[in-house]
């Protein structure tokens, strides 16, 4: 597969504003994919926040295995870090959010009550692109406030939301500015956190086939048929065969096979499925 290597010049920029930003905040809210927690959690970030309250939100756990989310959230704790699973777009997600940033920002609260300060806590909203940031603060607002997308990048500006109890600060997903872990690069590529247009798609499914069928053989078996997994070339054959992806003279359709098994697993067609484990992660 192409070595991942992807930096836009916006995120520069982004990053100089968050570092700007952070100063402004009591708080910090990270939303990781529950699919790849390690690789949505940006080191690079963690070095900005420095020692501001931080909660993790490991959104989209509904597409998530959840006997993994149940180990990373652990794996979190064991860290000192406060953490839990969330559905942004599900009911209730404002509740389980809420009830984490009151422990996150107990101290300080308490704080400014004895000194008699009355103000609305700040809280910055930052994480990778495409891991749900928008509809995690739709969710909290009670509002459609922010711009909701599945590309990479869709938020480019700096914007005050307020909402029950808080005021967030949105910002741009951000992106470490080179990838030491291939491991991770390919799953922020899978979930969609890389611009598809610098991709070769066809590694991409071929290697998402790969892993898949190491983890989780038995959803490429409901979705697609496929019984075996020796060869990721002859996975992705199968499910041209199977969805009818074949060209004149018998030649698959590799562009829309790609398209259709990265599509499948995004949208959660492939089945509950965390492509790491907790042993990866690092959240400091």
């Amino acid at each position: 597969m192409q070595h991942i290597q992807w930096f836009p010049g916006h995120m520069t920029k982004a990053m100089r504003m968050m570092e700007e930003s952070v100063k402004l905040v009591d708080g910090v809210l990270v939303v990781l994919d529950a699919r790849a927690p390690s690789a949505t959690v940006n080191k690079k970030l963690n070095a900005l926040i420095g020692t501001k309250p931080v909660v993790y939100i490991l959104n989209k756990a509904d597409l998530a295995d959840d006997r993994v989310t149940d180990s990373y959230l652990s794996e979190f704790a064991k860290q000192g870090a406060l953490a839990l699973r969330c559905s942004a777009t599900a009911g209730g997600a404002a509740r389980q959010i809420g009830s984490k940033i009151e422990v996150a920002l107990r101290e300080k609260t308490e704080r400014d009550e004895k000194k008699g300060v009355v103000r609305l806590p700040k809280l910055m909203v930052c994480g990778v692109p495409n891991t749900g940031k928008s509809s995690v603060i739709n969710a909290l607002s009670g509002e459609k406030r922010a711009v909701t997308g599945d590309k990479a990048g869709v938020t480019r500006g700096k914007q005050w939301i307020r909402c029950s109890g808080f005021e967030l600060l949105d910002t741009p997903g951000t992106m470490p500015p080179s990838f030491e872990n291939q491991d991770f690069a390919r799953h922020l590529a899978y979930i969609g956190s890389i611009n598809d247009d610098i991709l070769h798609l066809d590694d991409v499914a071929l290697e998402l086939l790969r892993e898949i069928g190491e983890l989780y053989p038995q959803n490429l078996t409901s979705r697609y048929g496929i019984e075996d997994f020796s060869s990721p070339l002859g996975m992705y054959e199968q499910v041209c065969r199977r969805r009818g992806f074949v060209l004149r003279g018998g030649e698959y359709d590799y562009e829309r096979g790609a398209k259709a098994i990265v599509d499948d697993f995004r949208k959660g067609r492939l089945g509950k499925i965390t492509l790491e484990r907790p042993g990866t992660l690092s959240v400091r």
